[in-house]
């Protein structure tokens, strides 16, 4: 006695299964899209505000000339130079929740800027992370050329 297979169901299955796949790698890619975008954003920030920062060392020299004295930044001066830049761009409003790091290097005489903000992703993908951030970091230096 041989029984026959029923397969009615499978094809349907298999469709559904294909979609879902094909739904996810959409939503992947999308997501992937709208994260690449906030840190280009994020990067024309920090781009902008570490040389806004770093320029604060050169004050000045179009009156006076510069000597390698005065180019030495003040890490509290850079600071705010740096956070006015990013009020001014309105970076809180573009980025809600951004961190801002800002480091000034003597040696070198350079200021790096890092910005740090949650990504707004349009669609999420179950099992991803709830609160992902992005970064993006930016140094200038200013230098003294005989």
């Amino acid at each position: 006695m041989t029984r026959s297979r029923d397969e009615a169901g499978q094809a349907t299955l298999l469709i559904i299964g294909f979609a879902s796949i094909v739904l996810m790698a959409i939503v992947a890619v999308i997501d992937a899209s709208s994260a690449y975008l906030q840190r280009q954003g994020l990067d024309t920030l920090a781009d902008g505000a570490a040389l806004h920062g770093a320029d604060l060392g050169s004050t000045g020299i179009y009156e006076q000339g510069l000597d390698a004295e005065r180019l030495l930044q003040q890490e509290a001066a850079v600071d705010a130079a740096v956070r006015d830049y990013l009020a001014r761009a309105g970076a809180g409003e573009k980025f809600p929740g951004i961190d801002v790091a800002v480091s000034v290097d003597r040696t070198s005489r350079s200021v790096t800027v890092r910005l740090v903000a949650p990504l707004d992703l349009p669609l999420t993908i179950p099992g991803s992370p709830s609160r992902p951030t992005v970064g993006a970091s930016s140094t200038a230096a200013v230098t003294v050329q005989p």
